[in-house]
């Protein structure tokens, strides 16, 4: 079965409005901007859930559980958390960027987000660490 052209534009600019908005939201540390994207039952996957958690599963399950992350994220910015992207790739449902390690102005933490999107919003949310972000963990740059 085909998508129709109308749902494929929605969807189209989903994908954009969450593009946008999640980075928004993430530099002014806005938390109900953030949590806005995301559906209640939304899952996120990130080595910092095990870090700033302290648990051994990287997974965030609910948008309540994703409040308390969202919120210790939001408080613990080490500089190197800049934003520096170019372009977002999608098929209409997932969406993906980078944030490379390499900047014009400079190095940053090496970063890939990947969202599944559903009814325009963040159904699952996985970002994957290159090997400066490891760093960051294992030199001890992230407060717990």
């Amino acid at each position: 079965m085909t998508q129709s052209a109308s749902a494929a534009t929605k969807d189209s600019q989903d994908i954009e409005r969450i593009y946008h908005a999640w980075d928004e939201a993430l530099g002014a540390r806005d938390l109900d901007a953030a949590l806005a994207l995301y559906r209640p039952d939304a899952t996120l996957e990130s080595p910092l859930v095990c870090h700033l958690l302290g648990r051994r599963d990287g997974v965030v399950r609910g948008r309540g559980a994703l409040r308390e992350f969202v919120r210790l994220v939001f408080a613990d910015q080490t500089p190197k958390r800049r934003r520096y992207r170019t372009t977002y790739l999608t098929d209409g449902a997932l969406l993906t960027w980078e944030y490379p390690g390499s900047t014009p102005d400079g190095e940053q933490l090496d970063i890939v987000e990947v969202m599944e999107v559903r009814d325009g919003l963040i159904a699952h949310h996985r970002v994957y660490w290159g090997w400066r972000s490891v760093a960051t963990l294992t030199e001890g740059e992230l407060a717990r």
